[in-house]
């Protein structure tokens, strides 16, 4: 194999690929037609899951196809068009609906399965090069995924067609995604390892410090007794607190600073006296991004946690938030 490279040809190569795919997605824009809001309907309607089935590089295709259904609010499976025909079939039920995935719509495997399947009852949506196949025949509604040409100057490696057959399974799933009005908290619920799941599905009672972790005082509790808890608890503050542990105000390192600068010896202040009255707060049911938002907004490193009753019932640092991945 002799290799002939230039960084001239290299571009032109890959310019040439991307053109000619970009391309194909344009014709298939051109010809989507009422087959295609079929399918939607038999989606939209599917009592069980829905079953992607393909072999080789239509395959690998399908698995993202049926990844990105399930992510976006159609529960969905891929099925090895080569393992159906040896047991897996039995996952398939007659409330499934099935999309397979062959661009010549000759696949033996497929062929022998699709009309097994339809004995079951179950409905199937073909994702096809070729109107007149197997495939097509065998399909309740059939989704035309034709390319003049595959990007491969050979004309042999799918890449082309595959590029089709999966902006075709995109379409299926941000279609039905937005029939179904699937927002940002159900994506969140499938994600919920992600970014977005932390943000959305993390709530303020998840992550704030409570119980015995509250650095708590007395409005006439001496300072330094309040610095003492203050330490103890390594929250950076202390939460003042009345006899219904309603918070009265907070007393943090910077205001100990400040205070020092001001008074020198501290000794025999009282916490109430030098307390910050009237401290932020949000409550235990909201987001935790909403108290992110709220302290940086504020510019404040600490937030109270305080339930409808007005009882404190936790305490967050920024800290908190960065450690749960929030912010």
């Amino acid at each position: 194999m002799n290799i002939e490279y230039s960084p001239e040809k290299a571009l032109q190569s890959g310019r040439k690929t991307i053109q000619a795919e970009a391309q194909a997605l344009l014709d298939l824009d051109a010809r989507l037609d009422e087959n295609f809001s079929k399918a939607i309907a038999l989606l939209l309607g599917c009592q069980g899951r829905v079953v992607v089935m393909g072999l080789g590089k239509s395959g690998h295709i399908g698995r993202k196809i049926s990844a990105t259904l399930a992510s976006t609010g159609s529960p969905s499976f891929f099925v090895h068009s080569g393992e159906a025909v040896h047991g897996d079939l039995g996952m398939v039920t007659g409330k499934d609906i099935v999309i397979a995935i062959s661009y010549s719509g000759a696949s033996n495997e497929l062929s022998t399965v699709l009309p097994v399947v339809r004995r079951l009852g179950t409905k199937i949506i073909a994702i096809c090069g070729h109107p007149h196949s197997d495939l097509a025949k065998l399909c309740d509604v059939f989704l035309d995924a034709s390319i003049k040409k595959e990007a491969c100057p050979l004309n042999l490696a799918p890449t082309t067609s595959t590029t089709v057959a999966l902006a075709l399974g995109d379409a299926l799933a941000i279609t039905c995604l937005e029939a179904r009005n699937f927002g940002e908290s159900d994506f969140a619920r499938s994600h919920p390892g992600g970014a977005l799941g932390r943000r959305l599905l993390t709530h303020v009672n998840d992550v704030m410090r409570q119980g015995n972790d509250l650095p708590l005082a007395q409005p006439d509790q001496p300072l330094p007794l309040a610095l003492k808890e203050m330490s103890m608890k390594r929250m950076g503050m202390a939460i003042i607190i009345n006899e219904k542990k309603e918070p009265l105000g907070i007393f943090t390192d910077g205001d100990l600073r400040r205070l020092i600068v001001r008074h020198g010896d501290i000794r025999d202040l009282i916490i109430g006296e030098v307390m910050s009255s009237h401290p932020k707060h949000i409550t235990p049911e909201a987001l935790a991004v909403e108290a992110a938002t709220l302290m940086e907004t504020n510019k404040l490193s600490h937030m109270l946690v305080v339930n409808q009753q007005g009882v404190l019932v936790g305490a967050l640092h920024m800290h908190d938030l960065m450690a749960a991945k929030v912010i």
